[in-house]
């Protein structure tokens, strides 16, 4: 849960509300191809069920001092330019925390963990 307070008083958060958040937000950006792991726990919900998604996989949220930090772990579709997809993640996930939550976004970390190519 992050907690944090402000003039309005204390805001509280939970982890799971943030990973849907999230998660919703970046697996609507173009050329995502899907989340990684990002814990042991992640992986071994995977490997149990293979072919279930989940909205926290890859997504780490915490706070840093007036403000959140965002962790993403992603996987790209291969051939598409990783620049311009990190570019569209980071506005995107910096205006839906803002927009939803009323914080502040401090940083956004999006590590590219794999790809993935298109089978025709």
């Amino acid at each position: 849960m992050i907690r944090m307070e402000n003039h309005l008083g204390l805001i509280e958060v939970t982890q799971g509300y943030f990973n849907e958040v999230i998660g919703n937000a970046v697996s609507n950006c173009f050329g995502v191809a899907g989340m990684a792991n990002t814990n042991a726990r992640q992986g071994i919900r995977s490997a149990v069920r293979r072919r279930h998604e989940y909205l926290d996989q890859g997504v780490r949220v915490y706070k840093d001092g007036n403000g959140v930090m965002v962790d993403l772990h992603i996987i790209v579709t291969y051939g598409l330019n990783i620049s311009a997809i990190v570019r569209s993640i980071v506005n995107r996930v910096s205006y839906t925390i803002e927009e939803a939550t009323g914080l502040n976004v401090k940083k956004i970390n999006v590590f590219v963990d794999g790809m993935l190519r298109e089978e025709d």
